[in-house]
């Protein structure tokens, strides 16, 4: 947290709703369908046969009033003038402990999508839009 810091370029997520009928995906992105940066942290390390692996992952925090009823939480959207403080190494902990909170709703929309999307094989822009 104190000094490897990301950012993770998006402009949506997905989140699956529990139903009487089986789990219902949900498209999550910006009301204005622009992109966005989710809080990352990353790390560089070595598996057992010594090669460099990157890795990284998205900060979660308590869930807005738009993702609440679909899950228990959500990835941390950054604003955009929050994201030079987020990767500045001078940044405090307080500034940046701050910034890890739900996004506002009123700038989100959440639009139930095909459960398609639930299979890796299945990969296509088709899969992001509103059923």
């Amino acid at each position: 947290f104190k000094s490897r810091r990301c950012l993770v370029p998006a402009s949506g997520f997905y989140e699956w709703q529990a139903q009487p009928q089986g789990k219902q995906p949900f498209c999550i992105r910006l009301a204005g369908g622009e992109l966005f940066a989710f809080a990352g942290l990353y790390d560089i390390w070595r598996d057992d046969a010594g090669n460099e692996l990157h890795s990284y992952t998205v900060v979660t925090t308590a869930p807005n009033e738009l993702v609440a009823p679909i899950h228990n939480r959500m990835p941390v959207i950054l604003r955009r003038e929050n994201e030079d403080a987020w990767l500045d190494p001078g940044s405090d902990t307080a500034t940046l402990l701050g910034l890890l909170r739900a996004y506002p709703a009123n700038l989100m929309e959440a639009y139930p999508v095909s459960r398609a999307v639930n299979s890796p094989a299945n990969d296509s822009v088709e899969l992001a839009k509103a059923i």
